[in-house]
């Protein structure tokens, strides 16, 4: 593997919620190692994160004073960071027109409910982020264990298929 940062883009409708909470956990998990740098954009972002994503990832010690909503038009224009791996956290996302990527990232479809559109008491609501945190946490420390440097593109993108359809381990 090259000493460059592999770039990641979580990618999600409204990139409030669930892109954004993935986007601080591999930058926290990233931070030591120097291997991946972790971004997050959404095609109708809401303009705002959503403040149970915040509160969450504060309660974890999880960065959170760089997160924003924004558009993934950012990610697709010149002088962009080119991206190694493009991730779609919601189901909306995975059917829409992606842009085209600069470099030809691999991707994958990690669908996660979306934790905003829960109705519910603050603490269920509140419970229901935090395992969408929990889901998302397994899925990007089993990816960030993948020996990349050993797998061809054809099993490397099994492998991110298959983390895709993992589910949430309990905390």
């Amino acid at each position: 593997m090259s000493d460059k940062p592999l770039n990641v883009l979580f990618l999600c409708t409204g990139n409030s919620a669930r892109s954004i909470i993935a986007e601080s956990i591999l930058n926290s998990l990233a931070f030591s190692s120097g291997r991946f740098k972790a971004f997050s954009a959404g095609s109708f972002p809401k303009g705002a994160v959503h403040p149970l994503a915040l509160k969450i990832l504060r309660d974890v010690k999880l960065p959170t004073e760089d997160l924003r909503s924004k558009s993934w038009d950012e990610f697709a224009v010149s002088g962009a960071p080119q991206m190694d791996f493009v991730f779609t956290v919601c189901d909306n996302a995975a059917r829409e027109v992606c842009p085209v990527w600069p470099g030809q990232p691999m991707s994958a479809h990690w669908g996660i409910e979306d934790p905003a559109a829960f109705v519910g008491s603050e603490q269920e609501m509140l419970d229901e982020f935090k395992m969408t945190m929990n889901q998302l946490r397994n899925r990007i420390s089993i990816f960030t264990s993948l020996p990349f440097e050993k797998l061809d593109k054809l099993s490397l993108q099994k492998k991110l298929d298959e983390i895709g359809k993992v589910e949430a381990v309990s905390a």
